[in-house]
């Protein structure tokens, strides 16, 4: 097979091939680990608050009233409210995102934490008023309490796996001046037990 070939292969592995590719060559080549953990930790903490809005943006208004209609009304097992059933893809939608900002507070790394929130919060409140006859329609606080919960997620998780409460700059809250009252509220960690 030739080399142009075999670079193909390479060029067209699925993720979890790719990651099987990746552990066997560390396995075969443990010198390399130091370099591999350099290369994975700058890729991890590259978090560039403005994508994550943006994809943050799509990710709820890309929803579909067609989506909503199947999950809503009745059902084998009883009846779906419209809103309920709008939450829940509303928050299916963002669930990748707070994981990606656990993920970051459980690494330690703040920078990437902070700002995958920032993104969150930023692309919640572009949304916040917006298409009223698609589903975010039938959550409209969905963007204002999301943003709060994911400001009070990075506070409490980042108090408790680190001893430090990580919040939000003050760059991020001029651009959200309706929430920033709420956003200071939840910023605050809960109490820690005696």
């Amino acid at each position: 097979m030739s080399r142009a070939r075999k670079g193909k292969v390479l060029a067209r592995l699925k993720p979890e091939e790719g990651g099987d590719v990746l552990r066997s060559l560390l396995e075969r080549h443990p010198e390399l680990i130091a370099e591999a953990e350099e290369i994975a930790r700058a890729t991890v903490i590259d978090v560039d608050a403005d994508a994550v809005a943006e994809d943050v943006r799509q990710a709820v208004l890309d929803l579909d009233i067609d989506d909503l209609n199947t999950r809503a009304g009745r059902k084998r097992w009883g009846y779906v409210e419209p809103t309920d059933a709008a939450w829940e893809l509303l928050e299916e939608a963002i669930d990748p995102f707070l994981a990606e900002m656990k993920r970051h507070i459980d690494l330690g790394f703040e920078a990437a934490a902070t700002a995958t929130c920032a993104g969150i919060v930023l692309g919640l409140y572009r949304c916040h008023g917006k298409n009223s006859d698609q589903v975010l329609g039938w959550a409209v606080d969905f963007p204002a309490e999301t943003a709060g919960h994911a400001v009070a997620t990075l506070a409490r998780e980042s108090d408790a796996r680190h001893r430090r409460t990580w919040r939000l700059g003050d760059a991020i809250l001029e651009q959200v001046p309706t929430w920033v009252a709420m956003i200071g509220r939840a910023s605050e960690p809960a109490p820690r037990e005696r």
